[in-house]
């Protein structure tokens, strides 16, 4: 059976990567699957996030430019999902490239802002940039967090990236301290990402 690989990226820090492929994990993880963290960041959050809380979901560090390399050989056979928490693009492209290379799939999360919404063709750039390199289109989906519920702006923001051809799922995940504060402590309320987590295993593994 294909082992999923999820790649979380986005262009800046702060975008609420680290939160997303953390939650994401746990989320998977309660669906059954068996779940490797792989923390390609150099400073390390997820790694310093597993340890503080004791995780029983097993993460390890992986901050290099030949991640799509490596990852198979560190991978136990006992896996069916990893899960990328990947550095800036605009910091650390080499390893965001590599772990684009290794996924069979990409999450961009982002906030409903003007700001956040702009770096999106810059993340498309890397996405194409990448088609040569590998057999299957790679799929790949905008993930809405820190939304205001009915908020204008989060429904302009989704217009604006459909419009523009990206795929947002349809789970938005609310601005709540349930996430913002959650470094640091047990994954015990999975709330908005139980559903995200049903949409991104809808997507097939090739």
């Amino acid at each position: 059976m294909p082992v999923r690989r999820v790649s979380v990226i986005n262009l800046k820090g702060g975008s609420g990567k680290t939160t997303t492929a953390v939650f994401i994990a746990h989320a998977l993880q309660e669906r059954g699957e068996n779940v490797l963290l792989v923390d390609a960041d150099p400073q390390g959050s997820s790694i310093r996030w597993s340890e503080l809380a004791d995780w029983e979901l097993p993460t390890v560090s992986l901050p290099t430019k030949n991640l799509h390399k490596q990852l198979p050989g560190i991978t136990p056979r006992e896996i069916t999902c990893v899960v990328i928490d990947t550095p800036p693009l605009e910091l650390q492209a080499g390893i965001v490239y590599s772990s684009v290379r290794a996924s069979t799939q990409v999450i961009v999360p982002m906030a409903p802002t003007p700001g956040e919404a702009d770096v999106l063709p810059d993340v498309r750039a890397v996405l194409e940039e990448m088609e040569p390199l590998r057999q299957d289109p790679l799929p790949h989906a905008v993930s809405l967090n820190r939304t205001v519920y009915r908020a204008i702006s989060t429904r302009s923001t989704r217009a604006a990236a459909e419009a523009n051809g990206w795929q947002v799922f349809d789970t938005e995940i609310p601005r709540k301290e349930l996430y913002s504060q959650a470094f640091g402590s047990p994954i015990t309320n999975l709330g908005a990402y139980k559903a995200l987590a049903t949409e991104i295993t809808a997507t097939e593994v090739r």
